[in-house]
């Protein structure tokens, strides 16, 4: 007899905290939970295309488009953070005045190379530069990570001079100096989700799983990796 396990699908920003939180549960429960962590494109297509996981874990509205689809269960679906953006810079360049907006347009105006992710934050970024009228302007100098390619790897590796990602997904990363989330006039969150995949082997378990995800013994875990319990 085959023993349970729990495959689930996550994007990369919560990678950390997935990781943290399943080997808790495994712990606890004494069954095996692991998460294949990709860019959340590459996630929500292999969904569509039917692989088979348990449980997966994107931006919300990316989970209801797979709902939508058919391939998630809505009745399932929990909100597990709040994820904020951040910026960092290569390690030991200067670190521009992000505290306010006009400050931060300032550095962003200034800066030789921007990277930003793909995702619904970047998406969010390029609707930010647009409404300070400078789209056009650093064009140019923009460099946006591939799927599953951090920010930070961009940074260290001297391809961009400032650059944003989810605040999880900067933290630790070595090369770079972390200056701070966005201000908190122009803060980007994405509340990321959790849901069963339709037809999951072992239903109970996966909900089990997901009541741990959004206990409040999972706060702490949620804190320390950047993000906020939803």
């Amino acid at each position: 007899m085959t023993a349970l396990t729990i495959r689930g699908l996550c994007s990369m920003a919560t990678r950390g905290l997935l990781a943290e939180l399943a080997a808790a549960h495994s712990q606890r429960t004494g069954v095996p939970v692991s998460f294949l962590a990709v860019g959340g494109v590459e996630a929500a297509r292999r969904v569509s295309a039917g692989e088979a996981f348990d449980v997966v874990v994107l931006a919300s509205d990316a989970i209801d488009t797979l709902v939508a689809q058919g391939r998630l269960d809505a009745a399932g679906k929990v909100d597990l953070v709040r994820s904020g953006v951040a910026v960092a810079v290569p390690a030991g360049a200067v670190r521009p005045d992000i505290s306010t907006e006009d400050a931060l347009c300032g550095a962003v105006r200034a800066a030789s190379g921007i990277a930003y992710s793909t995702g619904p934050s970047g998406v969010a970024l390029m609707a930010l530069f647009e409404r300070w009228g400078m789209a056009d302007e650093i064009r140019e100098r923009l460099v946006q990570a591939l799927p599953g390619v951090p920010v930070g790897a961009l940074l260290a590796r001297g391809d961009a001079a400032l650059g944003f990602q989810q605040l999880s997904e900067l933290i630790g990363v070595e090369g770079i100096d972390l200056i701070g989330p966005l201000p908190p006039e122009v803060q980007i969150t994405t509340v990321f989700s959790a849901a069963p995949v339709v037809g999951c082997a072992e239903p109970a378990a996966v909900q089990a799983l997901l009541e741990f995800m959004r206990s409040a013994g999972s706060a702490e875990a949620k804190r320390c990796h950047g993000m906020a319990p939803a």
